[in-house]
């Protein structure tokens, strides 16, 4: 999969706003300041598509983009990425974090063109409730789903499959599901994209 060209379409906070497309969806989820708009941006080869700040929390609405590719035949396809909001953020009210995972459930549990979700968590980190919470989430939703450990540009490379393997067993998952990415040094986005590639073909 080559990703040629892509845009932001909307967003939304609630399933009457969500953009109504026809294609199939990956959906990236994970707490706020894990790196998701960086990543999107560097998957879609796009500066800023996704909106990065230095203030965690700052996406607070489902954010809709509709991609492009060439598969292996060079043939044109098109998908959807969904942008959603971080959660785990301490600074904002629990009124406000109790509304952000309300939306994220409502997406996950009605959108039904969506294939699959990416989780993001850090490789400086060991794995975090939320985010285990989460992940039992997608498990009893059948949502297919990967983890992309990002910020492996942070550790030394001989320490990321060690990484890895630790946080397979906390999240008691399969290696395979581990996809240490750094949206930095563009690491790991060629296998992020097969996955997709897997999920939507």
């Amino acid at each position: 999969m080559r990703i040629v060209e892509s845009k932001f379409v909307k967003s939304a906070t609630k399933p009457a706003q969500y953009h109504p497309s026809p294609y199939a969806e990956i959906a990236f989820a994970g707490k706020s300041n894990v790196g998701k708009s960086s990543l999107i941006n560097t998957l879609l080869g796009r500066k800023g598509i996704a909106k990065v700040s230095g203030t965690p929390g700052k996406t607070r609405l489902i954010n809709f983009f509709e991609v492009r590719f060439k598969d292996k035949n060079n043939e044109n396809g098109f998908l959807s990425f969904v942008d959603l909001p971080g959660y785990g953020y301490a600074k904002v009210s629990k009124t406000e974090r109790a509304a952000w995972k309300k939306m994220i459930m409502t997406y996950l549990e009605s959108r039904l063109n969506l294939n699959g979700v990416m989780l993001l968590v850090d490789i400086r980190h060991k794995a975090d409730p939320k985010d285990i919470l989460t992940l039992q989430m997608l498990k009893e939703s059948n949502i297919p789903y990967a983890i992309a450990v990002t910020k492996s540009d942070k550790i030394a490379k001989s320490k990321i499959p060690s990484v890895i393997k630790k946080l397979a067993l906390e999240f008691q998952v399969k290696k395979e599901d581990l996809f240490p990415v750094s949206s930095l040094k563009k690491t790991g986005i060629d296998a992020i994209l097969n996955w997709v590639n897997d999920l939507i073909l």
